[in-house]
């Protein structure tokens, strides 16, 4: 853990002496904040570390004086229950100049391992997705369990969560380790089949199996799994169901822990996410973003196969 804590706060986040840096947690995670605490100490920064109250769900705001205090540090690092990403706290803050690592649901055994990969190679795995992503126009992904969507991304630009963090306004999770884009709303169809693990319900033992028109979640089929997410999704409006977003993982320490942070990293997978997608430059604001893997993808970038049975081709 100590090390691990000095990879993220010194290797990632580049945290120099006097710098003013922000680590948020809640009770579950006290302990690794205590660690990144200690971390940016020992650099001769000027550390705070806050407990807030957990929030209820990936995407939900943080305390307004959390708020604040975010956008007046040089660096914020939130290893917290629920994630931060999707909220409009953390985008004021990366809009200031902040450098943000967002860790959520995180464990010490995760952060132990998955910090340890050669974010080298991620660094250049992830860059060269974002850039097909940014060149493309429509895409196809098929897997064994089902799915076969297919989603314009014209005019879009991919993002990379690279792990690099040290540049004014850089924003990424933690571990990192994945290329990711909002496809144009309204323009997604098919069918998604998550057989990996979805945001706030866990890994699937039943598939969760969800119909999509016009850009929209408009059937939810399955077993507990599917019940528990469509429990998730009741009386949060329409704009939940919107795909927001088409993500790839390429990070070779991460593997299938039940945890969307982890997850989504696993090199060999791709994800797709319903909700809330303005921070990756989409148009659709949720109350929450749920990202769903799926394993043994077939990618397929205007024509051309990028990934094959979850395997990179490129």
């Amino acid at each position: 853990m100590k090390e691990a804590a000095r990879i993220v706060v010194e290797d990632c986040l580049g945290v120099k002496k006097s710098e003013e840096v922000l680590i948020i947690v809640d009770q579950k995670s006290r302990q690794i904040g205590t660690a990144l605490f200690d971390a940016a100490k020992s650099l001769g920064a000027e550390a705070v570390l806050v407990e807030m109250v957990e929030r209820e769900a990936h995407g939900s705001e943080p305390p307004r004086l959390v708020a604040e205090a975010m956008k007046s540090a040089d660096v914020v690092i939130a290893p917290t229950s629920k994630s931060i990403t999707h909220t409009k706290a953390r985008l004021e803050a990366t809009k200031s100049g902040v450098r943000i690592a967002s860790m959520p649901t995180i464990t010490e055994e995760m952060m132990s391992r998955t910090m340890s990969a050669d974010y080298i190679k991620i660094k250049e795995r992830s860059l060269k997705f974002r850039d097909l992503l940014s060149q493309g126009n429509e895409v196809r992904l098929t897997t064994p369990a089902g799915t076969d969507l297919t989603f314009s991304i014209v005019g879009r630009e991919g993002m990379a969560d690279t792990g690099i963090l040290d540049e004014k306004g850089a924003f990424g999770n933690l571990p990192a380790g994945e290329a990711c884009l909002a496809p144009v709303e309204g323009k997604t169809s098919g069918v998604a089949v998550v057989d990996g693990s979805m945001a706030g319900v866990g890994v699937m033992k039943t598939p969760i199996r969800m119909v999509v028109k016009d850009g929209y979640v408009t059937e939810i089929t399955g077993g507990a799994e599917a019940k528990a997410l469509s429990d998730l999704l009741r009386d949060k409006g329409e704009e939940v169901k919107s795909i927001a977003e088409l993500g790839i993982g390429t990070n070779e320490k991460a593997t299938p822990s039940g945890s969307p942070l982890e997850d989504e990293k696993v090199m060999g997978t791709v994800h797709v996410a319903i909700g809330d997608n303005i921070v990756f430059g989409g148009k659709v604001k949720a109350p929450m973003h749920l990202d769903g893997i799926m394993k043994n993808p077939t990618l397929v970038i205007d024509g051309k196969t990028v990934i094959k049975d979850g395997k990179h081709l490129i």
